[in-house]
């Protein structure tokens, strides 16, 4: 709080010059006060140096008079022309008194206007162009979080489009794993199927030379037979003169021969052309199979080659999309931050501006109280004015020192008038003004006329300087 003390103080006059504490004081106070208290106890030693002599009826020197009235008229020229200083840096100072008035009503109404949008509720321009911001931000930052979360949505699709994919991908690796171990058994099937099939062409190829060793055989059994038959048929003509029967005989032999070569033939042919069908037929079933195996093997591996060309596009889709949503995601959260450090130094600037306010009101409060005080200051000092101007002693012609010079010049405690003086201390701290009563009873009527207006000066002065520390 402005602690703003405004007093005077000073020490019952005399014939002798003021004490130089009173000097001292004053030098603390202000420098123009001190020059001209200086020149003030100046002239009192000059006065006090003369030692006027003491005037009786009996004697008067007019010469030590007309030398007293011109020093006396000095004085009080230069005392009406400090006076008339006086008067302009009073003028000056109720300028610049009327000045403050007019902003402290500025301030006032400021005030006013304010107070009476906190007691209605309605925010100021500041505060609702704060307002606005804060929703526009409010506003920024959900549709920032309606975005976010539709990504996120679009993520958690496409991460079930991904699994679904990867199920898939599961399914056909076991699929593929099935075809390869069924293909494993069809190579196995054909490699046994194949393997039976030499071993029966083998067969074959022994049946073959067996047919032929046997066709062989019986050509050489016929050939034996014709030859025995021959022989026997010599033998029948040699002997067909003794026994005529032998021919009938051979004849039915070699019918019988006949029979049984050509049905043994018939059944080897038979057999042959059995097991040679059947070796064709187990041929063709196992051709088929193996066709079937390799035209299901090209077709699952061009089903694997599909799924891993449509796999690795998910996967660089995904890796695309996720690359995005980071992306996003570190670009929301830098917006994100800087939306609160927005929000962070709008708060600080409304902080800042209300302690600004604060700080104005403060400021408004303590200037109200100067005023006060100036304006007590001013009542105080128009009355001292007026109770001076009322108390001046009129200096008299110098015809009549000779009657009464005694009276105005006898400095002895015989006939002493005191007239008391009253001196206001106005003292205003934390917006409370205390007024104090200092009593003081005027020894010389002389002293009269000076001390009021030293006493002026320098609280006039005083506040100038202290108006001007305050600004």
């Amino acid at each position: 709080a402005l602690l703003s003390r405004m007093s005077c103080c000073f020490a019952p006059c005399s014939e002798a010059p003021l004490p130089m504490s009173s000097g001292h004081y004053m030098r603390s106070m202000s420098p123009v006060v001190s020059s001209r208290s200086s020149n003030y106890h100046h002239q009192q030693r000059q006065r006090s140096s003369t030692q006027l002599p003491r005037l009786t009826y009996e004697k008067v020197d007019f010469q030590l008079a007309d030398a007293v009235n011109a020093e006396f008229l000095a004085t009080r020229s230069n005392e009406k022309v400090e006076l008339q200083d006086l008067n302009d840096r009073f003028a000056s100072f109720i300028d610049k008194v009327h000045y403050l008035e007019q902003q402290n009503s500025g301030l006032q109404q400021e005030l006013s206007q304010f107070k009476g949008q906190l007691q209605e509720g309605k925010p100021n321009r500041a505060t609702e162009l704060f307002q606005e911001e804060l929703r526009e931000l409010r506003r920024q930052l959900d549709h920032v979080g309606k975005e976010r979360d539709q990504y996120q949505v679009e993520r958690d699709n496409l991460a079930e489009d991904m699994n679904l994919l990867k199920q898939r991908l599961d399914e056909e690796n076991q699929k593929r794993a099935e075809v390869e171990s069924n293909l494993i058994v069809f190579r196995k099937d054909v490699d046994d199927a194949t393997l039976s099939r030499l071993e029966l062409e083998r067969k074959i190829e022994s049946l073959m030379d067996e047919i032929e060793f046997l066709k062989k055989l019986h050509e050489e059994e016929i050939q034996d037979v014709q030859v025995s038959v021959q022989t026997q048929q010599m033998k029948m003509e040699v002997e067909q003169t003794a026994r005529p029967d032998l021919a009938a005989a051979l004849k039915d032999i070699r019918a019988q021969y006949e029979n049984i070569a050509s049905k043994n033939m018939h059944e080897s042919e038979e057999w042959y052309k059995s097991k040679f069908a059947d070796l064709t037929d187990s041929a063709k079933r196992n051709t088929d199979a193996l066709r079937q195996a390799k035209q299901e093997q090209n077709e699952h591996r061009r089903q694997m080659q599909s799924l891993n060309c449509e796999i690795d596009a998910l996967k660089s889709t995904n890796e695309a999309l996720l690359r995005q949503m980071r992306e996003m995601e570190g670009q929301f959260g830098v917006e994100a931050n800087n939306y609160q450090d927005n929000v962070g130094r709008l708060e600080e600037e409304m902080h800042h501006l209300k302690d600004e306010m604060a700080r104005h009101l403060r400021e408004y409060q303590d200037l109200l109280n100067v005023k006060m005080a100036l304006d007590i200051e001013i009542a105080t000092y128009r009355k001292l004015l007026e109770g001076e101007e009322s108390r001046i002693i009129v200096p008299m012609h110098p015809s009549q020192y000779g009657r009464s010079g005694d009276r105005a010049y006898d400095h002895t405690p015989d006939t002493p008038k005191r007239k008391p003086v009253v001196i206001k201390t106005v003292e205003t701290r934390d917006g409370e003004v205390n007024i104090l009563n200092i009593f003081w009873y005027q020894e010389n009527v002389f002293h009269t006329f000076h001390v009021p207006m030293m006493i002026f000066t320098i609280q006039c002065n005083f506040t100038i300087h202290h108006l001007l520390e305050v600004m």
